[in-house]
């Protein structure tokens, strides 16, 4: 009677470690046979928002983390001094205008009279001076434009749609032209890098559908593709070392780590009750054309 409980606990046991083997090479399998990564962020492009004429901040249209319209103004540079530019420069195109109307009336005159009663000398001379008048009055005309342009730039805008982000910027700060001072995050340029293995490339391919988990939305997949693939990584091997000699990591002979390749997913669709902010943090499967990603 002995011998059919030790029987069925060899059963057992024997179903139990060839269970356990089989789940192993199914995890295996899928390990290799769908790429994933936990390694994943969210990034974004930012726009540096810089003054394109110099001034005191008068005015501070936008709070920190605002959403704001491309086009929208950000802030305002004190316009007084270019208000001014434009009166000196409409000014100075009158002038203009009112000499060229009468160096072209002189040089008329001189064309219409005859040759006994003006040289030909003379009426080159007249019609120099129109010639120069003429070109007076064009460049006044661009320095009116130019003025004008200077004044609308005292009203900053927001050159995409998206968020303000980190704002330090205050009613007073003195604006350089081309300093930064602010940043802005283009809401309709999100998108993941996942860091895949090197061993798990050959199985990525660019239009590839992804399904994308962010930390803090775990039961929400978000759809996407591969968009590319990176072509490069920093070698630390060939960063020069003390005295400039190659400063080499050492490696175990019998391990070798897999490097990790950045490749660039796109969100098929934004998500409207997600909150996106780069540097999140994502979990990337890729399902390829037929397969479908598990969790």
């Amino acid at each position: 009677m002995s011998v059919l409980p030790s029987a069925f606990n060899l059963f057992a046991v024997m179903t139990v470690v060839g269970g356990s083997i089989l789940l192993a090479w199914l995890a295996w399998r899928y390990y290799f046979d769908t790429p994933w990564t936990r390694d994943g962020s969210v990034r974004v492009y930012t726009a540096q928002v810089a003054s394109e004429v110099s001034g005191m901040v008068t005015a501070v249209s936008v709070t920190d983390n605002q959403a704001v319209q491309k086009g929208e103004v950000l802030f305002r540079i004190d316009d007084r001094d270019y208000r001014i530019a434009v009166q000196r420069a409409q000014a100075a195109l009158e002038r203009a205008h009112a000499q060229l109307t009468n160096m072209r009336a002189e040089a008329d005159r001189r064309n219409q009279l005859s040759d006994l009663a003006v040289s030909a000398e003379v009426r080159q001379s007249y019609e120099s001076n129109a010639q120069a008048a003429q070109g007076a009055y064009d460049a006044t005309v661009a320095d009116l434009a130019n003025a004008k342009l200077n004044l609308e730039r005292t009203e900053v805008r927001s050159p995409v749609t998206g968020y303000v982000t980190n704002l330090l910027l205050q009613t007073g700060t003195y604006a350089n032209i081309g300093q930064s001072v602010m940043t802005l995050i283009d809401s309709e340029s999100f998108w993941v890098t996942g860091y895949f293995e090197e061993t798990q490339l050959r199985r990525i391919q660019v239009s590839d559908p992804t399904d994308i988990w962010l930390m803090g939305y775990p039961d929400r997949p978000i759809e996407g593709r591969v968009e590319s693939l990176g072509r490069g990584i920093m070698d630390p091997n060939s960063a020069p070392g003390v005295a400039g000699l190659p400063s080499v990591n050492p490696v175990f002979t019998w391990v070798r780590l897999a490097q990790r390749i950045p490749v660039r997913i796109q969100f098929k669709q934004l998500p409207n009750d997600v909150h996106l902010a780069a540097g999140m943090t994502a979990t990337i499967h890729v399902r390829g054309r037929s397969g479908a990603a598990r969790r």
